[in-house]
Order: C-alpha cells, then structure tokens, then sequence
C-alpha cells in the first residue's frame, strides 16, 4: 500500500491500474481491501484508488469530532495530492453518503457517482428510532470484542448463500476495525441528511442496490432514484448490502458498462 499526509492524518490507499481514474471509497467496519475484486477486474481498463478512510484499515484515527463534512474535505485533498483529475467516485454503504457530501463541497472533483447500498445519510434515509438504535449499537460494539462484532453484522451484510470464502475474507477485514473508527463514521452518518444534495446532482449516477439489502432496503433505492435527475438504478437479484463481493462479476460489468457510456 502507499500512504500519503493529508493534513495532521496519514492515509493509506490501493492504486492499480491505467485509464480513466475511479476512486472506491467503502463502508463502516471496513477498508480498502473490500475492493479486492474491483482493483484486480477493473485495473485492466481504469486506474482504480481505494483508500482507507479515517480511522479504517492502516489510516490513522480522525478527532471524535469528525464529521461527515470532514471526511469530505480530507477525501477532495487526498484526490488532488495523489494527481487524479476528474475521477468517477465509487461509494459503498457510508462511502456512497462520503460521495454525496463530496459532491456537495466539491461539486466539480466527481466526474460520475457510483452509489451502491446507498443513503442520503442516516438521518436522511431511515426513521429516528432506527437512527437512535444503530447509533447505540454503534457505541456499545465498539467496546466489545471484535469477534462478539462481527457475528452480529455478518448477517446483516450477506444472504444466507454467500459463499464462506467471502465470509472468512470479511471477518478478517471487519476483526480489525477501529473503536474510533466505528465511533466516529456511526456519529457522522447518523446526523446526516443528504436530501438537499440529491436533486443538485448534475453528473451520471449508477445507483447500485442488492435485491436484498437487509441495511439499505429497495424502499431507499427508490427513493433516491425518484430525487437523483441524472440516475440510473440497477437492482442484483438474490444478493445482500456488500453486493461488490457478493456478486463481483455482475457489479463489477455494471460499473464497466456504465463508465464505457459516459465516456464515448
């Protein structure tokens, strides 16, 4: 990995590839090496980037006071230093909320939005009480063991028929996240309503949905897609919220796909 200072942080990031450049930003409990299928598919035809954000993976902890405007600023920064002019930002589950925001502050970096499992925040997407709840959650495993973490969200994240190659590979990932980490992107999404940013967006939008995403169901797709002018919504049957790793192949032609059409 290579790893760059972006103000008092280190960030560590992935880059493979030559072409047009995508930057693949992941969810919560995670990092870069989630895009493993991405990187390795995708690098033949893009120049692929996955960082690890703030208080994921080999980057450094942000402040407890971090917010999602934060990670926004500190991601525009990390895309400028590192020299890519113009990329399509590929977001997962908190990362597609991250785009949002960076679309937001700096609406003339993306030159596309891949949104996939996708918020327009928490707060933006979900009733309180469902806000509240995974906020407490949120505080509470963050303190336990990563192991006792782990076997609570595995099944919130995949179907029953995930393969157990793709389980063992994110309970490695996910038994080393970060308690700050954790802490501080459960605050940022769960205050966070990216409402107003939806029908601002002007660039191409893939918004990307498993058919069943227990975290991020088909009602928010839906909703996004009815707000975002410039989205096309694509459902992948029969798989759940990490739909980059449960069914690779298909996300990974739908972002080619995708990607081929803005640029002919």
């Amino acid at each position: 990995m290579d790893e760059i200072k972006i103000g008092s942080l280190n960030i560590a990031y992935k880059r493979k590839g030559k072409g047009a450049p995508i930057v693949l930003l992941h969810g919560a409990l995670s990092d870069s090496r989630v895009w493993r299928r991405q990187l390795d598919d995708l690098s033949n035809e893009f120049t692929v980037v996955a960082w690890d954000a703030p208080g994921c993976g080999r980057s450094t902890d942000p402040p407890e006071t971090f917010r999602l405007p934060d990670f926004a600023d500190c991601l525009a920064e990390f895309i400028q230093e590192i020299g890519l002019d113009k990329p399509h930002i590929l977001g997962l589950s908190f990362g597609s909320g991250l785009a949002l925001e960076l679309y937001r502050r700096h609406p003339n970096i993306p030159k596309s939005l891949i949104l996939a499992s996708a918020y327009a925040g928490w707060a933006g997407s979900l009733p309180p009480e469902v806000v509240e709840e995974r906020l407490k959650m949120a505080f509470k495993q963050s303190e336990l063991p990563p192991d006792h973490v782990v076997d609570k969200w595995i099944p919130t994240l995949f179907t029953k028929s995930v393969s157990s190659t793709v389980i063992n590979e994110n309970k490695e990932i996910m038994s080393e996240f970060h308690p700050v980490g954790m802490r501080v992107m459960s605050v940022a999404f769960a205050e966070a309503d990216l409402r107003d940013v939806l029908p601002t967006i002007e660039v191409p939008t893939l918004l990307l949905y498993g058919e069943k995403d227990q975290r991020s169901p088909l009602n928010i797709a839906s909703e996004l897609h009815s707000r975002i002018p410039t989205s096309k919504l694509v459902i992948i049957p029969d798989v759940g919220h990490v739909a980059n790793q449960e069914a690779p192949e298909i996300f990974n032609a739908e972002i080619r796909n995708f990607l081929r059409g803005i640029q002919k």
